[in-house]
């Protein structure tokens, strides 16, 4: 048995809503068989393409679209707002992981300009001591 949380997790609802869903579906008194095309058993899926279907039809023919599929439009209000819940969690999660990626490569961009500093510094002292080392030489010629 997984908890709810990582049920949330997996199928990116809201726990609340799951919890909302379990506690409905113990307090039903739904005849054996019928829980299939139930509304409350509808998979995230069925329910987005629910959603879109009934985005595409005119009002007037609503009505029958609901009573063929035993649904009420408080579904469908519902399923939307659990719908954009979703992909706003999921677009703030990005966003999340977005800024944390950009403070990394802000952090790796001053680490290699500080190595660079390193670099040209030591090239400079290495240079200087090769002249130190000519003039020395010279030096000791005379």
């Amino acid at each position: 048995a997984r908890s709810i949380v990582e049920v949330s997790r997996e199928t990116g609802i809201n726990d609340q809503t799951i919890r909302n869903w379990i506690k409905q579906s113990e307090s039903s008194n739904l005849p054996d068989g019928s829980h299939e095309s139930s509304p409350r058993f509808m998979t995230p899926k069925e329910k987005y393409q629910l959603v879109l279907e009934a985005a595409g039809i005119e009002d007037e023919q609503l009505g029958a679209f609901l009573r063929e599929r035993g649904l009420h439009s408080e579904h469908l209000t519902l399923w939307d707002q659990e719908l954009r819940e979703m992909v706003e969690q999921k677009t703030d999660q990005k966003d999340q992981k977005l800024k944390a990626l950009q403070k990394q490569v802000r952090e790796l961009e001053k680490e290699l300009h500080r190595k660079e500093k390193a670099l040209a510094e030591a090239a400079a002292l290495l240079m200087l001591k090769k002249k130190l080392s000519g003039l020395m030489q010279d030096h000791e010629d005379d």
